[in-house]
């Protein structure tokens, strides 16, 4: 959906990816391949006008010279002559060569500090001696220079491959008789033509992708990845603006632009046109506001999903991305903001707003940002909310849609965006559509945003402490340092040094000691980049409740491990290992998805970094130990500011943040506590048990792959053993190539689900297991090779995955942890009281992440409540853990999927690995569990509510869910069923955002699609909201039936459309290792083994017809159907929202209305609305009536509409206002207290909604579906080939 807020939080401090593989030099844009080309450039500069000529007929004559040479020449020789016009700016050569000069300087901190502001200085000079002008001088070229290099790049007659380097030569670039091109010519292709391109990124080894950095004449600089096996298409746009260029007096204004961006462009008015388009073609898209940037990105379908002739050449108009690169540019080109939806895109900011005021990350995230320097950005409010953005502002006489538009205009200019396009088109092609749509956003020519001379934090700000209440059961201790913004260090990232020592958990670090007395469970530590000019460095800690009682404690033993880091000089030997780990992680980086591809480079592109490593930013590359000495500066006993966190130590808040209303106490440090802190950064004598890590001996070493060629990958697994004991799968590697390896164990028992008391112990027991391997295993992780154990309702589960060099080492030493674990009494008190925090916890997320735990337990037979297992932990002691897993893992099946760079004896080997150290006895499969869902009777209509536990959160959740079956005939998949299902989720995912969301503004939270588990097969709406669910029920209700007329009216091509649709989407090719490896686990732990389930999908969507999907959907979905079978969860809020005045009421109908219609492609007639609205008395005792007959008013007797058209409109404008009835689903339940399932009273055009009281007594009274069975034998996947 449009529109977030991005927080830029710390990371851990686990070494950031990325690293240099390839040789190739980073070679100018206009390095030339001929020593005769460089002398031809450099010999014309002492020559005369008329030689000038003589020399260029003569250059034209040699076409063994590149192109790019005489370009070169004429651009070099340009300057130099005497009679030359002025160039168009179109054309200007500084453009194209300015880019690369800002990448030599770059690298020199001294340079950059000095370099003048772009369009100041042409880069060129500073590569050739020779030429020593001003940059007026090399703002002007002859008209020759012009003519010819017109000629020599015209489209028509030279097409450079898009797989040669830019200097590649090509004998026949022009054919025989070509003429000049005229001088009055438009220049936009002589200025593509002359564009610096760079194409030498590096990349990951196995990265068969093509890149090309182009700047476009209105400076907007674009990469184009040409990826030829890509399944998806992308772009994304990233505007170096966002909240901390919000108006002082307005702030989210940056957030509500990017809302408000999506809704209608001149070229396509219709708002929801761009998500129509991307939904037709399996897309999606999104956008999010950070404080320096916003960033708006898509993804859809590579190929159309038309269909062509077979010797038919696709056009442009044919290709996706084509026409959501049109749809997407418009955004930035001529944007509407049209006044009919500002006011409903302000209430989904609000309600944005709404959904994170009782999330801790946020509510502590502005807590610390209102304690920093008011004068800096970092202190506003960013997210915005209605009466931010609207309330208020129009109380000042402000003209707000204008103020939107203003912001637009001041802020949105090309030289501040960064473009990213990725697609199958090859560059040139890419290219030029980045030049015909992209080059017509205006360019402001703004400077980049700095922040350079407002601290962070002054000395008011440091030197206190904080005490926050959270809304969690949450306890830290946390320093913020004021530190620098490193961006100009990309090389040697020394920041990154600080946080592998201060944030490590191996032994001799800050967390093992804090661990081993019982203070932390967790330790995080990094640099945070606030903006260019300012950031902070953030050390976390996750204290114990004894912790809590020692912050101070804690703050000194931080300091003194800073204290002992800084006075040793930079450790190279560290360095070495964080250089070769992060090389490493870059070399073998696989693929992401193409929408985080190009978000997250666009991203980047605002860094400036040398554009050789734009992929490889994350590489450390420079043992800089100046710069690490510098960024250790930072870290000192009166440059911090601390900050506790608890719901119980202190006590006494007495103050209130504004925006999320967080309790909270500031005040200085004390000064005795300040001398003890400075006493212990001081002092020699530190404890024992801090020092530097030790060597890393999980970096792997060996990285070989035996790479064999295969027509196509195999969609599933090979069975190599199969007896009472073992059952393992086994796949190599034959489509990425690197040389890491997945290791699946799935230990099948009944024994962690048969109570809620047996689930809490084995909860506690995988706590106490991974309690007791982090420090051995955190080596590991951070070299890349991780590990995980848990249990789920069918038995336990661990995984090994990353390099596979080491990665028998880590399984053995897991396994025998599992094995031999020794309870400790004091680590299991404290994972203990941590995972019963947990559990109180859980109640108080975001409604929207509870409500699918309900509904699963409603819909499956065997599940348990969270609240259920905190009954029962208090009761578990140590012993209980210590006598119970033992018998846990005593008797079991052992599955075992081995994935990736693995051979089939390596893998058997690990599977008597884990039979030999589990010694795990063979259980028979009678004793496990089948997997089973619950069946709804026909014609039933049921719901089940649940207040929530957060006193202070005002949104409901419903969960509106339809039962289409159990996905199973008898104990085969119903191929069919499941088919129609993600069909009409494909058909109503855009339609239902749009009503619900878009239209009626039910909530920021609008979700529709199938719901696919065991034993069942539905079809669900989610909505959060502070409207209630009563209403919200009924709200679903009308869009269904609204829909099932558009479904009669659909058109063939639209019903095809859609089919095609999905089929892309389950065609959608695997990006990575660990995709492929999920894949596989999931089809297996499901018990159904489906590995060909997409293919199976793809053609039963493709057999189905309108008519089906017609009588199906009226069967099954619609709310006039006696036979469909509903269950609506309920979660609903204490906190009540504040109710509109009237005025507020009347003010929001005129926009309400005016949406609607416009839909409706009818005009309003505003005058006589208003005036009906304003008649409507101030003191109404019910405002709301008065409006909803003034609507109706309006439509019949102002705008003499049809009846039909009338009742449309009218419960539209009512469902938005808030005022709809809402018809049997919105009644009052009858309650069910006897547990029947029985089909319900059939009431109008549909059933009486049932209230469920017990739903263990309503479960036991319904039937089962058929248990889970695999799809295929399994001897069809028995592997009888030699080694792969």
């Amino acid at each position: 959906m449009p529109g977030s807020m991005h927080l830029a939080l710390p990371c851990r401090s686990k070494p950031a990816s990325g690293r240099a593989t390839e040789r190739a030099s980073f070679r100018h844009a206009f390095e030339l391949p001929t020593s005769f080309a460089q002398l031809s450039a450099l010999s014309l500069l002492s020559l005369s006008v008329p030689a000038l000529f003589a020399a260029v007929s003569h250059l034209l004559r040699c076409l063994d010279t590149a192109p790019t040479a005489l370009v070169f020449s004429l651009l070099v020789i340009g300057p130099r002559l005497s009679e030359a016009a002025p160039l168009s700016p179109s054309w200007m050569i500084p453009r194209g060569a300015q880019r690369l000069g800002h990448f030599q300087r770059a690298s020199s901190s001294a340079t950059r500090a000095s370099r003048l502001p772009r369009g100041h200085a042409w880069p060129g000079q500073r590569r050739l001696a020779a030429l020593n002008q001003s940059a007026a001088d090399a703002a002007t070229h002859s008209s020759l220079a012009r003519c010819i290099a017109s000629s020599l790049y015209n489209p028509t007659t030279f097409r450079r491959p898009s797989a040669l380097p830019f200097y590649a030569t090509r004998r026949s670039f022009m054919s025989p008789g070509t003429q000049l091109a005229s001088m009055s010519e438009p220049l936009g292709r002589e200025a593509a033509s002359s564009r610096q391109r760079i194409e030498d990124l590096e990349r990951p080894a196995l990265d068969d992708r093509s890149y090309r950095i182009i700047t476009l004449p209105n400076q907007l600089e674009v990469l184009l990845i040409h990826d030829a096996k890509t399944d998806k298409a992308s772009a994304a746009l990233d505007v170096n603006v966002g909240s901390f260029s919000d108006a002082e007096d307005m702030p989210g204004i940056a957030h509500a632009v990017e809302h408000l961006l999506f809704m209608g462009t001149e070229k396509y008015p219709q708002e929801n046109a761009y998500n129509q388009y991307l939904t037709s073609h399996s897309g999606n898209s999104n956008a999010y506001t950070a404080a320096t940037s916003t960033n708006y990105y898509f993804e859809l379908a590579a190929n159309s999903t038309k269909p062509q002739e077979a010797d038919a050449t696709p056009s442009k108009e044919d290709a996706p991305l084509w026409g959501a690169l049109d749809r997407f540019g418009q955004f930035f080109i001529a944007p509407l903001f049209l006044a009919d939806t500002v006011d409903r895109e302000l209430k989904a900011v609000d309600s944005e707003n709404k959904k994170n005021l009782q999330i801790d990350t946020w509510r502590l995230h502005q807590l610390n940002k209102a304690l920093s320097n008011p004068k800096h950005p970092y202190n506003h409010f960013s997210t915005g909310s209605f009466k931010t953005l609207h309330d208020e502002p129009l109380a000042r006489g402000v003209k707000i849609r204008d103020e939107f538009m203003k912001f637009h205009s001041e802020h949105y200019s090309a030289n501040r965006m960064k473009l990213v396009i990725l697609g199958r088109e090859d560059l040139d092609t890419l290219e030029g559509w980045a030049e015909e749509i992209f080059s017509q956003i205006p360019n402001k020519n703004l400077p980049r945003n700095r922040w350079d001379d407002v601290p962070v934090y002054t000395e008011k700000e440091l030197l206190t402490q904080t005490f926050a209440k959270p809304v969690f059961e949450a306890r830290s201790l946390q320093l913020t340092f004021a530190f620098r913004d490193e961006e100009q260090y990309y090389e040697s990232h020394p920041s990154r040094y600080l946080s592998h020592l201060i944030g490590h958990e191996g032994p001799g670090s800050i967390f093992s000691l804090l661990k081993s007395k019982g203070w932390a469970n967790g330790l995080s530590a990094g640099g945070s980049p606030l903006c260019p000019g300012s950031g902070l460095f953030v050390v976390n800690v996750k204290a114990t409740e004894e912790g809590l009682k020692n912050y101070k404690e804690m703050t000194k033993i931080i300091f003194q491990y800073i204290a002992m880091i800084r006075e040793q000089p930079p450790q190279e030997w560290v360095f070495d290992e964080m250089s070769n780990i992060s090389q490493i992680e870059f070399k073998f980086r696989q693929n992401s998805p193409a929408s985080r591809t190009t978000s997250g480079t666009a991203s980047t592109m605002q860094k400036e970094y040398n554009r050789k490593y734009l992929l490889s930013g994350g590489v450390i590359r420079k043992f800089d130990k100046e710069a690490i000495s510098e960024s250790m500066a930072y870290l000192r006993p009166d440059n911090f500011k601390l900050d506790v966190v608890s719901q119980e130590f202190p006590g006494g808040w007495d103050q209130k943040e504004k925006w999320y209303g967080t309790e909270f106490k500031t005040e200085k440090i004390p000064e005795e506590f300040v001398a003890e802190i400075e006493q212990a950064f001081e002092n020699k004598s530190r404890p024992k048990e801090l020092h530097f890590p030790h060597k890393n001996e999980f970096i792997p070493t060996k990285f070989d792959v035996e790479k064999k060629e295969v027509d196509k990958p195999l969609k599933a697994p090979k069975l190599i053993r199969n007896d009472e004991n073992v059952r393992t799968w086994w796949k190599k590697d034959d489509q990425f190539w690197v040389p890491k390896a997945n290791l699946n164990i799935y230990l099948r028992t009944p024994l962690p689900s048969l109570t809620a008391r047996l689930t809490a112990i084995t909860s506690l027991y995988r706590d106490l297991v991974q309690d007791a391997l982090n420090e051995y295993a955190y080596d590991a992780d951070i070299a890349g090779l991780s590990y995980d154990f848990n249990h789920q309702s069918g038995g336990l589960g661990i995984s090994i995955d990353g390099y596979n060099d080491k990665l028998a080492v880590l399984l053995e030493k897991v396994l025998l942890q599992i094995r031999d674990l020794k309870v400790k009494e004091d680590r299991f008190h404290i994972m203990q009281e941590r995972l019963a925090r947990a559990y109180r916890n859980w109640g108080f997320q975001q409604p929207f992440h509870q409500i699918g735990m309900y509904s699963r337990w409603l819909r499956t037979d065997r599940s348990i409540l969270t609240d259920d297992l905190l009954k029962e932990l208090d009761t578990v002691t140590a012993a209980d853990v210590q006598a119970f897993f033992p018998a846990l893992i005593a008797q079991s099946q052992i599955e075992i999927l081995a994935h990736g760079n693995v051979y089939k004896e390596d893998a058997l080997k690990l599977s008597d690995l884990v039979e030999k150290t589990l010694k795990v006895k063979s259980l028979p499969t009678a004793q496990l569990f089948s997997r089973r869902g619950l069946i709804l009777p026909p014609g039933s209509n049921y719901v089940f509510e649940r207040q929530l536990k957060d006193p202070a959160n005002v949104n409901h959740c419903i969960e509106y869910g339809l039962n289409l079956g159990t996905g199973f005939n008898g104990t085969d998949p119903d191929r069919v069923l499941r088919a129609k299902a993600l069909l009409l989720s494909q058909m109503t995912d855009e339609p239902a955002f749009d009503q619900l969301r878009t239209k009626e503004q039910l909530g920021y939270v609008v979700f529709s699609g199938a719901t696919i588990s065991s034993g069942w097969t539905g079809y669900r709406v989610l909505i959060q909201s502070e409207r209630d669910c009563q209403y919200l029920d009924g709200r679903i209700e009308h869009f269904l039936t609204s829909f099932e007329k558009k479904l009669e009216e659909m058109t063939d091509e639209e019903f095809q459309s859609s089919i095609r649709a999905v089929q892309s989407k389950r065609a959608e090719r695997l990006k990575n290792l660990g995709q492929e490896a999920n894949r596989f686990w999931n089809h297996m732990s499901s018990d159904a083994y489906d590995f060909y389930l997409a293919d199976e999908d793809i053609k039963h969507v493709g057999e189905l017809t309108k008519q089906e999907m017609v009588e199906w959907y009226k069967h099954y979905i619609s709310p006039s159907s006696p036979h469909r079978s509903k269950l609506s969860v309920h979660l609903v809020a204490q906190a009540k929202p504040k109710e509109p005045t009237a005025t507020e009421q009347k003010n929001n109908a005129t926009a309400v209305l005016t949406t609607i219609l416009k839909e409706e492609n009818i005009t309003p007639d505003l005058e006589k609305l208003q005036t009906r609205i304003e008649a409507i008395p101030s003191d109404s005792a019910n405002p709301g009536e008065a409006i909803a007959d003034v609507i109706a008013a309006h439509l019949s007797e102002d705008l003499h509409l049809e009846k039909e058209v009338i009742e449309k409109v009218h419960d539209e404008a009512k469902a938005a206002l808030g005022l709809a009835v809402v018809g049997p689903a919105g009644e009052t339940p009858e309650v069910l207290t006897n547990g029947a399932a029985k089909q319900q009273e059939v009431v109008g055009s549909g059933s009486l909604p049932v209230k469920i009281e017990d739903p263990y007594a309503w479960k036991a009274g319904l039937q089962m579906s058929a248990a889970v069975m695999p799809v295929r034998p399994f001897e069809e996947y028995w592997e009888d080939s030699a080694k792969l």
